[in-house]
């Protein structure tokens, strides 16, 4: 019922078909960017050059983003969506070129990827403020809950296995080709729906993101699991690729299958949110984190990519509610005026962890093995288990503000 609700508004609706069609672009270099990296990769070790490519979209788009969350300065979301579509659009679509000539070479990829992801972390969180802005508090939940079931559906259940053909039978230049003309309908959608999301009242400005999160201690432990969680993750990600060319023996198809799994298991996952609305919110989180760490354990055993992919359905259920029951709790505890700083220095500390994980995970793959990296990943994962139990339950015991308490009942 409230998923109805929400999409019956058509500005939501348009904001979010636009989602789905970019985050279909995202999917397909999922696969076809680390396919690319191994034919390009020349004499740098496979492990390192994936890594250097899976992390350049990060670098200067959490240095902005840190800006944002530490200063006063302000992009308006809508400007910095499309911006973003503009700047990213044109970028891939011209490395797409390049890569089907066969004139691109692995430094050229990655400064490309380094400079025009720059507003991509800034026009992802602004794309949840503007759709946010639109609804209900009481509907936040469940819209929260369509941007996972977006991303899930499009990035990694429909993308990544578009990505994955269009690499094994064509180049893999043209899932980058493809990924830039698929920011339009999104640039094209946010330019026709007015929006005020992260606006103030007059000429007051808001203090930065980091004055408003040492008022909400609960906000900042919350932000210490996640960055944790993204953190351990990432080495999945530099592995994952070379299991599948390795001992599952497969091609750039099974790695966009595997990748499929988890957006079906996601996709389902995204669905059932909404049923977790009444449960207690640390549960679900520590529940999940804890789970993914066993779905990283079964991975290491993986005789087949019929397997895998399995398995990676699994850990698309288990893994889908986070982001959205995260956001929804971090935006119950903050006035309107706060969202845009609070929310962007919260997606770049979070994010931070994904290029500081990939550039961790390279060498640490290359040095105990793709199977070794998972069961690391695995470890350190499930550690973090009773940390994020303690962390979050204090909000009750510590006597804190009812806005900033996780429910614990």
């Amino acid at each position: 019922m409230e998923y109805w609700r929400v999409l019956r508004d058509h500005r939501v609706s348009a904001v979010l078909v636009g989602d789905v069609v970019a985050n279909v672009g995202d999917g397909a270099i999922i696969t076809a960017l680390p396919l690319l990296t191994l034919r390009i990769h020349g004499d740098v070790p496979a492990p390192l050059a994936i890594s250097a490519v899976e992390a350049a979209p990060y670098v200067l788009a959490t240095a902005l983003a840190f800006t944002i969350g530490l200063t006063r300065l302000r992009i308006p979301p809508r400007a910095s969506i499309i911006v973003d579509c503009l700047l990213r659009g044109a970028v891939l679509a011209g490395l797409g070129l390049l890569a089907m000539a066969d004139a691109i070479t692995l430094p050229a990829l990655v400064c490309g990827l380094l400079f025009g992801s720059i507003l991509r972390m800034v026009g992802v969180s602004s794309r949840r403020l503007v759709v946010t802005e639109l609804v209900a508090p009481e509907d936040r939940l469940a819209a929260n809950g369509l941007l996972g079931t977006s991303q899930s559906l499009a990035a990694y259940a429909i993308g990544p296995v578009i990505g994955g053909v269009l690499a094994t039978g064509q180049n893999p230049g043209i899932a980058l080709v493809v990924d830039g003309a698929a920011q339009v309908l999104l640039l094209a959608a946010v330019f026709v729906t007015p929006s005020t999301a992260g606006s103030v009242e007059g000429d007051r400005i808001p203090a930065s993101g980091l004055r408003i999160l040492r008022r909400i201690p609960l906000a900042a432990r919350l932000l210490v699991v996640v960055f944790g969680f993204n953190l351990f993750y990432m080495p999945v990600e530099i592995a994952l690729p070379l299991l599948v060319r390795g001992p599952l023996h497969g091609d750039g198809l099974s790695l966009g299958v595997i990748w499929t799994g988890f957006g079906v298991g996601a996709l389902i996952g995204a669905v059932l949110t909404g049923l977790l609305r009444k449960l207690p919110e640390h549960r679900v989180l520590v529940s999940i984190i804890g789970l993914w760490g066993v779905v990283v354990v079964l991975l290491t055993f993986a005789p087949s990519v019929p397997y895998a992919a399995v398995v990676f359905f699994l850990g698309g259920v288990i893994y889908a509610p986070f982001t959205p029951v995260v956001y929804t709790v971090v935006q119950g505890v903050l006035a309107p005026s706060e969202q845009q700083p609070v929310l962007t220095l919260w997606t770049a500390c979070s994010n931070v962890a994904a290029p500081l994980g990939l550039a961790l995970g390279g060498p640490l793959v290359q040095a105990v093995g793709t199977e070794g990296g998972l069961v690391v990943s695995a470890l350190l994962t499930i550690a973090l288990v009773p940390l994020a139990a303690v962390g979050l339950r204090r909000s009750r015991a510590g006597g804190e503000d009812a806005r900033t308490e996780v429910r614990t009942a």
